[in-house]
């Protein structure tokens, strides 16, 4: 997901539903609140395969342009196979990285994975059936299975060019399923799909090409703006800001070279070191007001405007509320380490 989209898995929750679940559980998180797509238009989002740049050699990302619901999508190359990461929104745009990744190959085999099971990461994948094997991890494969129809409904909601795109598909299937880390030898280069653990998603999974010193995140990391967490209880609440942070602790330690997020342009370890800081930050702060039993309304108020402060530059302001109820949820005081 990216930045201007807030109001993904909210339509299909109905205020009173949420409100009542915080009544059981004694909870003041933030509640979901129906969206009103009424007037809202989500541009068409169109991976452009034109863009494509070679960053490593066989190693060529198609980039999103800052392009709401466009992945920044990965081709690596080996002497053998070629591997792509991320299919972009529906059959048409995945047609389109396709026929890029098989001019790439030129006879070589082709695989598919992707990074999480959000449908503008996953959700054009039938386009691969009977060209590239895809393969993804045990808790990714779990999320489409579980997730995966209600996500494929909200975003059709959303109308327009983002529903045209998802007209006539289904939630993908993976071909291959694996547990642990998994190394994909494409002939004279591995490339390691390795699972992060509980972050953006249960399922999330980085992509790392030891040999190019490149690693792929996913939404994991972004540039230019605010953490996405896609909070929005009781429908989803996978999400963990304490999970995440220990993640981007464990990739900004590997010393990668070169990191691919999963929107926003490619930089150096510095993507890294500014999501894991950002989220320290968000901890921080919530946690500290928190402590001094300070209602969530007022957390929220204060955390965003301090963040955006010290953050101006960055979109996607409205991801801070979502971050806030994430963590308020996870404080110490509820039994979360």
């Amino acid at each position: 997901m990216t930045q201007d989209v807030t109001q993904d898995v909210t339509q299909d929750a109905p205020q009173d539903m949420a409100q009542g679940s915080a009544r059981e559980t004694g909870q003041d998180t933030v509640r979901s609140r129906p969206g009103d797509m009424a007037g809202v238009r989500v541009p068409d989002p169109v991976v452009r395969v034109a863009g494509a740049r070679e960053i490593a050699p066989d190693l060529l990302v198609i980039p999103n342009q800052q392009a709401q619901l466009v992945p920044n999508v990965g081709v690596i190359g080996g002497a053998r196979a070629v591997l792509v990461v991320e299919t972009g929104l529906g059959t048409a745009n995945a047609e389109q990285v396709l026929a890029f990744a098989s001019e790439v190959a030129r006879g070589r085999r082709l695989y598919l994975t992707t990074t999480h099971f959000h449908p503008e990461h996953a959700f054009g994948a039938q386009a691969f059936a009977d060209r590239a094997t895809y393969l993804v991890n045990r808790a990714q494969a779990d999320d489409l299975t579980a997730k995966g129809p209600a996500y494929l409904e909200m975003f059709r909601d959303f109308g327009g060019p983002v529903a045209d795109r998802l007209a006539g598909i289904g939630v993908p299937a993976p071909d291959e399923v694996f547990d642990g880390t998994y190394d994909l030898d494409l002939g004279g280069r591995v490339v390691r799909l390795r699972p992060a653990g509980r972050g953006h998603t249960k399922g999330d999974q980085v992509v790392e090409v030891p040999d190019a010193g490149v690693l792929f995140t996913g939404d994991l990391a972004e540039t230019g703006q605010f953490a996405i967490f896609p909070w929005f209880p009781p429908y989803d609440t996978d999400v963990s800001g304490v999970g995440w942070l220990k993640v981007l602790e464990r990739l900004a330690a590997r010393g990668v070279r070169t990191v691919v997020p999963g929107h926003g342009e490619p930089g150096g370890q510095e993507v890294l070191t500014a999501v894991r800081d950002y989220l320290r930050e968000l901890r921080d702060e919530t946690w500290r007001r928190r402590d001094s039993a300070m209602g969530e309304g007022e957390i929220v108020a204060e955390v965003r405007a301090l963040l955006v402060a010290r953050h101006p530059e960055w979109a996607g302001q409205e991801w801070i509320e979502r971050g806030v109820g994430c963590l308020c949820a996870e404080h110490p005081s509820r039994g979360v380490s």
